[in-house]
């Protein structure tokens, strides 16, 4: 299992990302979206469009002048991607990313725009290559979006935010991938305030935690969603132990829930949220107030393709 943060590391953290990460609005969730006492974290305010920026900018910026010079790399779906196309514009050093083929054309061109380079690769192969820490003896400096205790602690600056800004929070909901994003925001969460409720929340259609959860080991499972940012169809054995001790629940979600959550944000709060970015809220709205209390769904990235956006948002909810 991956060590728990120190509280000078995250403190280390947040001074390194002080004029590169945004802090980012916390607001009440609009009364047409049916959720009392629910407040929404908007990471699509953050430079690349997503919380992405705050554990790879962590991550680079801790490694030495000459690791950096080697060039980075990482293994991405395009959020993980944007992000370090960013720090290596920043930093002026080179920033590849593996990328799934047939990955979101708004990201592709996203990381161009940032001065990264994309490097496809078929999703069997992508994920063959983690599984078997294919960076491994490679010159470059990778960057894992999972397992990297620096992209954690990095991620968990959002976590102070949160209790800074919503002292009384109760129930917090965040979306599961590769597991990072939870370990890093639920162990400075926890920390803060240990009674805290963490809702670890995935697609329906790729439930690699909660089936994971269910087997009480990492396991494998099919991934068929739109949700590609949380896209990973395995829990590693340095991710499980970590999810498994933080999350309280673990809720799956529906494609529908998804699309309606999105249209929601867009036409309530005025937010334009991808498939992973919506799962928060859709889970938040299951449960009612009285149970989940005050609570925060965190809105995690906006980077969806308008042919897939446009088609959401003048469906009706019948026809979603």
């Amino acid at each position: 299992m991956i060590q728990p943060p120190t509280a000078e590391e995250f403190r280390t953290a947040r001074v390194r990302l002080r004029g590169i990460a945004t802090r980012t609005p916390l607001v009440p969730a609009h009364e047409s979206l049916g959720a009392e006492h629910l407040h929404l974290k908007l990471e699509v305010h953050q430079p690349i469009n997503s919380f992405k920026l705050r554990g790879v900018y962590n991550a680079v910026a801790a490694l030495s002048h000459e690791e950096r010079q080697r060039g980075l790399f990482t293994t991405s779906a395009g959020n993980t991607a944007q992000a370090l196309a960013w720090c290596g514009r920043h930093f002026g050093v080179r920033a590849q990313s593996m990328m799934p083929e047939g990955a979101p054309q708004s990201k592709v061109d996203a990381v161009r725009a940032y001065g990264g380079e994309p490097v496809f690769v078929s999703t069997d192969e992508l994920f063959r290559y983690m599984r078997e820490r294919g960076w491994e003896g490679q010159d470059y400096a990778f960057i894992h979006p999972w397992t990297n205790r620096d992209v954690l602690i990095g991620h968990g600056s959002l976590g102070f935010e949160l209790i800074e800004d919503l002292p009384d929070v109760e129930t917090v909901y965040i979306p599961v991938g590769g597991g990072g994003f939870f370990g890093g925001v639920g162990f400075a969460l926890k920390m803060l305030k240990p009674e805290i409720r963490l809702v670890a929340v995935e697609p329906e259609g790729c439930p690699a935690f909660h089936a994971s959860r269910e087997a009480g080991h990492a396991v494998a499972v099919d991934c068929q969603t739109m949700c590609d940012g949380v896209a990973v169809p395995f829990m590693t054995d340095e991710m499980f132990p970590v999810l498994q001790e933080l999350a309280d629940d673990c809720v799956l979600i529906g494609e529908d829930e998804v699309k309606q959550a999105i249209r929601d944000l867009a036409f309530g709060n005025k937010v334009i949220a991808e498939g992973a970015g919506a799962l928060a809220l859709a889970a938040a709205r299951r449960e009612p107030a009285s149970e989940r209390g005050v609570s925060v769904a965190i809105v995690t990235g906006g980077s969806i393709d308008p042919d897939k956006l446009l088609p959401i948002l003048g469906a009706s909810p019948a026809n979603s």
